[in-house]
C-alpha cells in the first residue's frame, strides 16, 4: 500500500473502526484515546517505536498516558482481543480457513521482563536472551493475521513465584508447554465458533500425538509437520516409523508441487502419501505425507494429516504450504506493525503491547484484502461462469 495521503486517510479510518470495536472496554476516556493513538503510531512510518517517539506522534508532552495505559489502568487485553477476532472475522472469515500455531522470539537484556531466559529463538535461529510468545494466525486465500497470543513463561520462572509477583504474573499462572498454548488458543477458536476447516503447525507442535488425537476427537482436519522418528498404526505395525514407509514408493507415486510462494520464488518439491490407520471411519482418512528436496532428495520432512476422503494430494500440500503464512504474518506484524517494538517488562503489559499491535495488523490486512477484492473486479470478465483449475491426485 502508498503512503500517500489517500492511504493515510484510509488507514486512520479502519483504525478508527478497529477501535470502535473495543471502545467499551475502557471506562475512561485517557485510555481509549490512547489506545487509538498507539495504534496510529504503531503503523506510522517512525524509525523507533517507543513510549517517547509514540506519544510525540499522539501530540502528548510525554509517555505517561501511553505507560499508563499499557501497565497501570485496568482493561482486559482478552476481551479486546475478542473484539478484534470478531473484526477478522466479519472482514476475512472463511470456512475454509486455516489455523496456522506457531511462535516468535523477542530478544530482551536482562533478567525482569516476565518469561525472559536464554532459550532458543526461531527468530534468531540460535539461543539468545529473549521473550518467546505462542500465536495462532487465520489465513484465507484473500489475506492473514494474528488471532491469539500467549507469553511464555519457562518453569525458571513458574517455579519462582515472588519473581512471577514482581512482573505481575499472578500466581494461578501456571507452567504450560508451548504445546498446551496451542491447544489452549485452537479450543478457544473452536468454543468462538471461529470458522476455520483446517489446523496445522509445525514440527515442534505437530509431533504431539496428544494433540493431534484430541483435534481428531473433534474431527477437526489438520496437516501437521512432524519428525522422521514419529510413528504411526499401519496395516503391519501398530508403530511404524514414518520415515520407513516411503523408500519403496513407485516413482510415479512422487508429484512434483509447488507449496506457495517464499522469499525467493515458487517452494517447489517432491511429495507422496501413504494411507495408514485402516480402520478408522468411511468418510475421513488418515495419511502420512512426505515433502521431498528436489536439490538433495536425501532431505526429507513428514507430515501426518487426518481428512476428508475425498481430500486430494494437492489439497495437504496446500494447507502444509499455508503454514508459512504465519512467518508472514511475523515478518509484516512486526516490520510496519511494531509487534517487536515494545518497553514493558511485567505480563498483562505484554499481552496488551501484543493485542493492539494485532489489532493495527488485522487493520491492515483487511485493507489489503479490499484491495485485491478491488482489483480482481477491474480484471475479472463479466461473466457468471468460471473455469476451475485441473486437481490432480497422488
Amino acid at each position: 500500500m502508498g503512503g500517500d495521503l489517500a492511504d493515510v486517510r484510509l488507514w486512520a479510518a479502519e483504525l478508527d473502526a478497529v477501535h470502535e470495536r473495543f471502545v467499551h472496554r475502557f471506562s475512561r476516556s485517557e485510555p481509549r484515546e490512547s489506545a487509538l493513538a498507539y495504534m496510529r503510531g504503531l503503523i506510522a512510518p517512525l524509525q523507533r517505536k517507543n513510549g517517547w517517539t509514540l506519544a510525540e506522534e499522539a501530540g502528548h508532552t510525554g509517555p505517561d498516558r501511553i505507560h499508563r495505559m499499557l501497565n497501570r489502568i485496568e482493561w482486559d487485553a482478552d476481551e479486546v482481543l475478542d473484539d478484534v477476532r470478531q473484526y477478522v472475522v466479519d472482514n476475512l472469515g472463511d470456512p475454509d480457513a486455516v489455523l496456522v500455531v506457531d511462535d516468535t522470539g523477542f530478544l530482551k537484556k536482562g533478567t525482569r521482563s516476565a518469561g525472559v531466559q536464554r532459550q532458543y529463538s526461531g527468530t534468531a535461529g540460535r539461543t539468545e536472551n529473549c521473550q518467546v510468545g505462542v500465536f495462532l494466525a487465520y489465513a484465507t486465500d484473500r489475506g492473514r493475521t494474528l488471532i491469539d497470543r500467549r507469553l511464555y513463561l519457562p518453569a525458571s520462572w513458574t517455579d519462582d513465584r515472588e519473581r512471577c509477583r514482581r512482573a505481575g504474573i499472578e500466581d494461578e499462572v501456571a507452567f504450560e508447554t508451548k504445546v498446551a498454548m496451542a491447544k489452549a488458543m485452537v479450543r478457544r477458536a473452536l468454543a468462538d465458533k471461529i470458522p476455520f476447516r483446517w489446523v496445522t503447525a509445525d514440527a515442534a507442535y505437530g509431533f504431539s500425538k496428544g494433540w493431534r488425537s484430541e483435534l481428531e476427537r473433534a474431527d477437526v482436519f489438520h496437516v501437521m509437520a512432524t519428525t522422521r522418528h514419529d510413528t504411526v498404526v499401519t496395516r503391519w505395525a501398530i508403530d511404524h516409523p514414518v520415515h520407513d514407509l516411503f523408500p519403496g514408493l513407485a516413482r510415479q507415486k512422487w508429484k512434483r508441487r509447488s507449496c506457495g510462494t517464499g522469499a525467493h520464488g515458487l517452494r517447489i518439491y517432491d511429495w507422496a502419501r501413504v494411507e495408514v490407520r485402516p480402520w478408522h471411519r468411511p468418510d475421513r482418512r488418515h495419511w502420512v505425507v512426505a515433502r521431498r528436496s528436489v536439490a538433495r532428495p536425501q532431505e526429507i520432512s513428514y507430515y501426518i494429516a487426518y481428512c476428508p476422503t475425498e481430500t486430494t494430494l494437492d489439497d495437504l500440500i496446500r494447507i502444509a504450504g499455508s503454514r508459512w503464512a504465519i512467518e508472514e504474518c511475523f515478518q509484516s506484524a512486526k516490520q510496519e506493525c511494531g509487534l517487536d517494538d515494545y518497553q514493558v517488562r511485567r505480563y498483562p503489559g505484554w499481552h496488551r503491547h501484543m493485542t493492539l499491535a494485532m489489532a493495527a495488523h488485522a487493520c491492515l490486512s483487511v485493507l489489503r484484502a479490499r484491495e485485491l477484492d478491488a482489483g480482481k473486479a477491474e480484471t475479472d470478465p463479466p461473466s457468471s461462469s468460471t473455469s476451475a483449475s485441473p486437481r490432480y491426485d497422488g
